[in-house]
Formats: structure tokens, sequence, C-alpha cells
């Protein structure tokens, strides 16, 4: 029925190799990936507004006769011209303004041509104007037929115009109308959920034709959009039990023993493991105990404990013979869990190495020695982990913190360096709070855990907001807390998302301080520092040498100082709340109250405010990550190299979070045996080969 839509888009009039290669960009190579590439939006070219109702923001399609039409030059020569256009109806007069046209272009508009036009209107000095309108000549007698339907707006890519694109997708239409597609889902299920059929949905999506359908569309309640919003969704969930099902028929390392030396590391902490660290690290010891690959997202909040969770799961690892790898993305942070690790494992006679970007020559060339003897147990690095010249002996697990600062490339590469044909345990960590229900779908193929208790002692962070004009009295706030032998963050935050501005405003911070505190010892670091740099610094801070540290937001994870009790964020509009919240976890971490202080910018918005009021209410990240999705969406919070958000094409996170458990269930039901075929076709339409939701396995 079907093996129409299967043939390359090359068979439909009009694409060339050019045009074939720009397809391709999209993802766009047969006839059926062509029909599931969904409008973004519609416009309405259903009707002529008259010039004189023409609203400021309105898009709109008009059409007028050409009254004027001049080439002026703005300053800069020839190559800066400007081709203004007054057209005018019974109505009023619309000025239509083009920096780039042809000669082509300019006779189409003489003056006495009539025009059709759509654009966007706006306001300039109290008159109506179009800058870069589409237009089209027009005979005003006999004009050409308004569209019947909304005309769809496509995902595009350079050289690809919408035009032709709508030029290619008619024809297309015409055949799935003449011929339809064979259907993905099951029949009854469609029925079950009052939910079209496949061939009806895309041709409603592509063609709106009626009133109500406009509408609903506009809205996101068409059932043509739901049924593919749970497909999409489905699909992209059934990569991921795919993926999971492949791994877990792989071998993997054999873990027995470890409770001997987890009871002494145990013996050796002046506190106890929490209730939520000790079922975490239970749920890690049965995985070991299935015989098959561990994949485990452990998420905690600033505090949890995550890290010593991670040091007792490697220890049965490392007890049955194997090596544990922990990759970090920063080397302030993997130089922590270094220290920390060597803390807790020394005593018990098992050796860490640290290997980051900084090890050279003969010092790197003997930790590489140490970790392909085996000698090296306990392995901590960077980047520097996956590296082509480093080759272990038998690596068990590979432990990644804040796994969505690396990619798949890089997963892989350490993953890959497991000996023997085995797939090394994983346990992947992060801070950064991901509110349950996008966990649960956007990593379906990891087991999840999560640490949902801070240790004892560890009292609240007191939050303020501080407006600029308060400046002078927080530098003197500043001053008597040193005063009185307390150690202060001040965390300039970033600028147009350019490193170099951001450090530079670090340091232009860094002196002004020097230069209004003379008596305090402030210290600087940020990204572009060389690594012995900043560790120098921060050591000095932690030793108790500085008392006020000038950073960016690379001191949001990794530097562990108790004693600082203060954080002052400058401009923290500029920061999602979950990375606020992420940052104001480096205080509290002592037996002082501690203090999170927002710096806010020159007359924030009421929005701004609103944002900001919620990180002073509320010290559970979960509950900030919630309010932090609502207000700013799921890329946003989740980051589309995270979650791969960039490829969803119709589905939305945070808009479609209630289809979840649909989509799941409907998952669930293509996965069966008998569903095969129709998971390869579903499969194959919504993500065919960019396996890119969850590419951590």
């Amino acid at each position: 029925m079907d093996d129409w839509s299967r043939e390359a888009v090359s068979t439909l009039k009009g694409v060339g190799p050019r045009l074939q290669e720009k397809l391709a960009r999209l993802g766009i190579r047969d006839k059926q990936q062509m029909l599931f590439h969904l409008p973004l939006r519609y416009e309405d070219r259903t009707r002529i507004t008259p010039i004189g109702a023409l609203q400021p923001g309105q898009t709109a399609q008009f059409e007028g006769e050409v009254l004027q039409a001049a080439v002026s030059f703005r300053r800069g020569g020839r190559s800066r011209r400007v081709l203004l256009v007054k057209v005018g109806d019974d109505s009023g007069i619309l000025t239509l303004r083009f920096f780039h046209f042809s000669a082509a272009q300019q006779k189409l508009m003489e003056k006495g041509a009539w025009l059709r036009g759509f654009g966007e209107v706006r306001m300039i000095a109290g008159a109506a104007e179009m800058a870069h309108p589409e237009i089209q000549p027009i005979d005003p007698t006999h004009p050409p037929p308004l569209p019947q339907a909304l005309t769809p707006v496509y995902p595009t890519t350079d050289g690809l115009h919408q035009q032709g694109l709508r030029r290619l997708m008619r024809q297309l239409l015409d055949e799935l109308a003449d011929k339809g597609l064979q259907e993905t889902l099951p029949e009854d299920w469609l029925v079950e959920q009052g939910l079209p059929a496949v061939s009806d949905a895309l041709l409603r999506l592509h063609n709106p034709r009626d009133a109500a359908d406009v509408r609903r569309i506009q809205a996101v309640r068409h059932p043509a959009q739901r049924r593919f919003i749970v497909e999409e969704l489905a699909a992209h969930r059934i990569t991921l039990l795919q993926r999971r099902a492949e791994l877990a028929a792989l071998p993997a390392p054999r873990v027995e023993g470890g409770q001997a030396l987890q009871q002494a590391l145990q013996a050796g902490l002046p506190f106890r493991l929490t209730g939520a660290q000790q079922r975490v690290i239970d749920a890690l010891m049965g995985d070991f105990a299935r015989g098959r690959p561990m994949l485990r997202l452990v998420q905690g909040d600033v505090g949890s404990g995550k890290t010593l969770v991670a040091a007792m799961a490697a220890l049965p690892v490392i007890d049955s013979g194997y090596q544990v790898a922990l990759m970090a993305p920063t080397e302030i942070l993997a130089e922590q869990h270094a220290r920390n690790f060597a803390e807790w494992y020394t005593p018990l006679g098992i050796e860490v190495v640290l290997l980051t970007g900084s090890d050279k020559g003969r010092r790197r060339a003997q930790k590489e020695g140490l970790i392909e003897s085996g000698q090296a147990r306990m392995v901590i690095g960077t980047h520097a982990l996956f590296q082509q010249s480093v080759a272990f002996s038998a690596l068990g697990l590979v432990i990644i913190d804040e796994q969505h600062r690396f990619g798949v490339a890089q997963r892989q590469a350490l993953r890959d360096k497991a000996p023997d044909g085995l797939v090394p345990h994983q346990l992947v960590m992060t801070a950064t709070p991901i509110p349950r229900t996008l966990a649960m779908s956007v990593y379906a193929d990891l087991d999840y855990a999560q640490i949902d208790e801070l240790p004892p002692g560890r009292s609240p962070v007191v939050t303020s907001l501080i407006a600029a004009a308060q400046r002078p009295a927080l530098l003197e706030r500043v001053r008597a807390a040193c005063d009185n032998g307390k150690q202060i963050y001040w965390v300039c935050t970033l600028i147009e998302e350019s490193e170099a501005l951001q450090c530079e405003a670090a340091e232009s911070t860094h002196q002004q301080l020097c230069h209004e505190l003379p008596e305090v010892k402030i210290g600087l670091v940020h990204g572009r520092m060389k690594p012995a740099q900043k560790e120098a610094v921060v050591q000095a801070f932690k030793n108790g040498e500085l008392q006020l540290l000038v950073a960016t937001t690379v001191i949001e994870v990794g530097v562990d100082v108790p004693n600082a009790s203060i954080m002052i964020i400058e401009n923290p509009e500029r920061l999602g709340l979950s990375q606020i919240h992420q940052l104001r976890g480096r205080v509290g971490r002592g037996s002082e109250q501690s203090y999170c202080l927002l710096l806010l910018g020159q007359q924030p918005s009421r929005q701004v405010m609103e944002r900001l009021e919620i990180i002073r209410d509320h010290q559970d990240g979960f509950v900030i990550a919630e309010k932090d999705l609502e207000l700013r969406g799921a890329g946003e919070v989740l980051g589309t190299r995270q979650t791969g958000e960039a490829g969803f094409r119709i589905a939305d996170l945070l808009r479609d979070r209630a289809l979840f458990p649909l989509a799941e269930s409907l998952a669930e039901r293509l996965m069966q045996p008998d569903q095969v075929q129709r998971r390869q076709r579903l499969v194959a339409n919504w993500v065919g080969d960019r396996a890119r939701f969850s590419d951590i396995a």
C-alpha cells in the first residue's frame, strides 16, 4: 500500500541533486520522511486585509496599487541601497521597504502596478510599513484566487525556500490522497482514543481546510496533532527501550563481594549515611547482582552526598578485580573528587590516580602506565580519560558526573575501553535537578534513583534579593563578614553567551572590589586561566589565605569550602533558577548560617522578580526545577544538547507532559513481539537514523 512512500525524493518533479542534498540536511531522503516533515506554524492567506485596517505586529495579506517607487542610498555608498515602495487602496497607504532586491523585482513594483503582498506590519514614525514582504503582481480585474486553507510554514535550511517546499508537498499530498499510507498504530487503539488514521491526520495538518480545524490546530488541540504528539513521544521511548534491551543482552563484569570494604569505609566516616544514600546504594548493589550491564541515573540535590554513594558503589567492583573510572567535566571538580576518594580509599589500600589535561610528558606517561597495568584501581579524570593513549587493564564501572556536560561520542569512547568484549557498568550522576516527570521520559533507557534527603546538620541557606542601589551597603556587609573570619564568593554571571566577555567582567569586578575593599584579601578564578593557576587560587581560598573569591560560574560545581558562608551572585537574572540553586549549594556546607545574596541589575522586570522570588522562597532543587520548567520550557531547563529536544518535530516536553503516560503505554504495546513491523515503521518515521533523545547507552 505504501511502497510508493519509500521512493526517493528525487522521484518528485523538480528535485535535482542540489535540492536533494538540501532536503537531506533536514533528514528527508524519501517521500514518507517528507510527509512527516510537519509544519511549524500556519499563515492565514485566505483573506485580504484593507491597508487602512493593518495593525502593528500583525502578519497579514494586502492588495494595492503602486503609487510611488524609488531607490535611496543609506550611508555607505551604492551597496547600501534601499527600495521604498508606497502602495495604496481605498482605505490607506502602506510603505514596503526592501534592502536586497534585483532589477527584475524592482521592475515588478513600478508605479501603476498592482501587487498582492504578505508580511508583518510595523509602525515607523506613525506610518505602516512592511520590510521584505512576499509579493506577486496581480491583475486587479481578475486577481488570482485566494487559498482555501491556511498556508503551512515548514522547518527549512539554507537555500531552501518555503515556496519550493510547499510545491513539493502539494505533489506529495495529491499522491497521499490517491494512494494512502499503511497505518502505523493499532486501529483499535486509535478508535479507543478517538484519533484519526495516519493518512487523514497528515492531510489535515498539511492542509487544514475549515475554521474549526484552524482554531484547534492553533491551540494545539487537534486530534491529528494529539495523535502525532503521542506517536513521536512513543517512537523516542521505543528507541530508548530498544537500546536498553540491546545493552542488557551484552556481557557485563561480574561483581561480587565488597561488603567488608564498604563497612571499613563507613567506619572511618565522621557521620552516618542518610537513609536516602543507603537506599540508592542498595539499588546499585541490586543492579550489579542482575548480571547485566548496569545503567543507572542518580539524581541528588546539591550537597546530598552523591560522591560518597559513588565511592560505596565502586568498592564491590574494585573488590571483584576491576577498575573504576570517574569522569568529571572540569579539572576543579576532578581534583576535588580525587582528594575525597584518596581520603576514603587510601586507608583501604586502594590507589587513586587523577588524570587531567594538565598532565604532560613523563608524569602523564607514568599515570597511563599505572592505569594500563591495573595498579590504579580508581581512576579519576576529565576528558583526558577517553583519549586514545589511555588503556585500562580491566574497566568494570564508568561513573559520569554531571553527564549533560559530555557528548555521546565521549561517553562511548570511555565505555569502549573495557576489555574482552565486556560492557562496563555505568553510573550517571547529576546535581542538576530535572523534574521527575521529564526524567522518567528523557531517561527511559536508565534506571532512575533519587537522593532526596540532605545530611543532618545542614541548615537552609537564607536567600535575599539586593537592589543595585544597595551595593554600598552590601560592600559594608562584606567588609564586616571578612573581619569576623567569614569567607565569601562573588560570582559574575554569563554575558552574551561569551566566555571571553564573562572572564573580562570577572577581571573588571576583581579590580573594582580590590579598590573598594583594600583591606580584604581577594582572589580571582575564571575559565580562561591555566589549570595550575585556578587550582592555586582555589587552594588558597580553601586554606583561608583569601577571604573573598571572585569567580565566574566555573565554581558552579567542584569548589567545596565549608568556611565559605556567603554567596553573592551578580546579575542573577542572566541565569536559570536551577543554575542559581547549584551556585547557592557552594555555601551552607559548614555549621555556620549561610546566605545567598542576589545582586540585581538595573530595574529588573516584574517577570524577572517573580522568577527570583522562587529561588528566594524555595530550598528544594526539584521544586525549583519544576517552577523553572513552567517558566522557561523544557529545552532551557534540560538543555537541547542533553535531551535532544531539537529532534522533536511536533512534541513539546512541557506542553505535552499530560500525554506522557499515554505515550508510554503505547510504546509498551508496540514493544510486544507481534508489533515488530509497526514499531520499525514508527521509529523510521520519527527518529530515523538520529537516535538523539538520550544517547547515554
